[in-house]
């Protein structure tokens, strides 16, 4: 059985970097869904946007979202608004994903928009794979259960 911690760096690997999902946030039990880009830093997803998008208007109503990739790795958590980039507090952050989203980070944001934020994700159960081997994690008890595991979903375009 593989450790937690052993189970995050593995998580680095496949996430440290700019990685889509489909973002999950609802309003009065109505789902919606949503690609955005991500970076894991070890221990949060983050997600560069606006405040006045829908989904941070959803995370302000009720923060419980998922996290769902093409290749199966799919997350739970609790989403927050951790404000603007320009933040003292988001210094370290905002260095990194500037860097991870460089190709588009500049050209798709404008840091002079007092509405764009920052969304920390932090992950409570999850799901992911590397290498024939899957891990289902457990962030609160920091437990973690690997097994055999071979994706073969055939992927479409459309």
């Amino acid at each position: 059985m593989i450790s937690f911690k052993n189970a995050l760096n593995v998580m680095q690997e496949l996430f440290s970097k700019d990685y889509q999902f489909a973002l999950a946030t609802a309003n009065n039990n109505v789902p919606s869904l949503r690609y955005v880009d991500t970076y894991f830093d070890g221990k949060y997803f983050y997600i560069v946007t606006y405040g006045t998008s829908q989904k941070v208007k959803e995370i302000s109503l009720n923060p419980d979202v998922a996290l769902c990739s093409r290749k199966m790795h799919a997350f739970s958590g609790k989403a927050y608004n951790i404000g603007h980039p320009l933040l003292k507090e988001n210094e370290k952050i905002r260095e990194k994903l500037i860097k991870v989203f460089e190709s588009w980070y500049f050209k798709h944001n404008n840091e002079n928009d007092k509405e764009m934020c920052y969304l920390k994700i932090k992950p409570s159960t999850g799901f992911f794979h590397k290498d024939g081997t899957a891990y289902k994690i457990n962030f609160t008890e920091k437990t973690v259960i690997d097994f055999p595991f071979s994706f073969d979903t055939v992927l479409t375009e459309d």
